[in-house]
């Protein structure tokens, strides 16, 4: 068997075409969507990641704002920036790019977001109205998944789901839009015994523990959808230098039934859903205002 390539760089392209005819109609109506972004000191991988946002944010007609700070400055200085940003009918979106220098206490400043411009969707209320299956804003990489999942066409609905990661901005709110969809979740970890255990039965199996090539194709069970949300670069042997994902995708592909490429895969669908999310909240707002 070799497994469909679920190509998230084609479904990201798909996505932004629609997200930029929406923010198309919101500019004529008054209502250009906007996103802040904040990046404080200065973390190679933090500033890549701030420009490509930026950058998709041009393509899409979303206007975007940056602001940056030195890795010094003071906890209240951006606090008072937040607050401002909060209280402009033209911002739709905040966004501040982590880790966070150590002086800041990183759960304060993302409960300073306004949950109404939470566009990351990391605020707690938003984390609690998506663990009610209410609506919310979405952390995007995990709603970049659930797209990619809906691209295939496989039922979630009883399916067996095994999320490898209990992080707060993927492998969490991976479990609950997976649960949220009908499927039965299992959430793996560093702890979990006999890890194969659970990949094996898993129809769908996610991904996110930031180990280069740590699940094999002996893990997989045959014909599941495989969705690989890790990236890293390799540090020796002859692929030093390369980024590779969680999965090891050679073998891996030789089992699974669809999977996901790193580079080329969850990744590209991340920034989407950061743009879409502001639209979302741009369209709000035109709704509030009677636009």
């Amino acid at each position: 068997m070799t497994a469909r390539i679920i190509d998230g760089k084609a479904l990201a392209e798909q996505v932004r075409g629609e997200i930029a005819t929406r923010a198309a109609a919101l500019a004529a109506r008054g209502e250009q969507p906007c996103l802040a972004v904040l990046l404080i000191g200065a973390d190679p991988a933090s500033a890549v990641y701030v420009r490509n946002k930026v950058a998709g944010c041009e393509k899409a007609g979303i206007r975007s704002l940056r602001f940056d700070y030195s890795a010094d400055v003071a906890p209240d200085v951006v606090m008072a920036k937040l607050a401002e940003l909060n209280a402009d009918p033209a911002v739709h979106g905040i966004l501040v790019q982590l880790p966070l220098p150590p002086q800041f206490d990183e759960a304060a400043v993302l409960e300073a977001i306004s949950v109404e411009k939470d566009v990351d969707g990391f605020h707690a209320e938003n984390v609690g109205r998506l663990s009610q299956n209410q609506e919310a804003f979405i952390p995007c990489t995990p709603h970049g998944v659930m797209k990619m999942l809906e691209s295939t066409g496989v039922p979630l609905a009883g399916a067996e789901a095994v999320v490898i990661g209990r992080s707060n901005i993927v492998g969490k709110p991976m479990a609950m839009l997976l649960t949220n969809a009908g499927a039965t979740v299992t959430v793996c970890h560093s702890k979990t015994r006999d890890l194969a255990f659970h990949t094996r039965r898993a129809d769908i199996l996610v991904a996110a523990v930031g180990k280069p090539r740590f699940v094999t194709g002996a893990m997989i069970k045959p014909g599941a959808v495989v969705i690989d949300v890790g990236i890293n670069r390799l540090t020796d042997g002859p692929d030093a230098g390369k980024l590779c994902g969680d999965v090891d995708f050679d073998s891996a592909a030789q089992v699974a039934g669809a999977i996901t490429p790193v580079p080329g895969g969850v990744g590209p669908m991340t920034i989407t859903m950061l743009l879409e999310n502001t639209v979302i909240s741009a369209e709000r707002a035109a709704r509030r205002s009677g636009r």
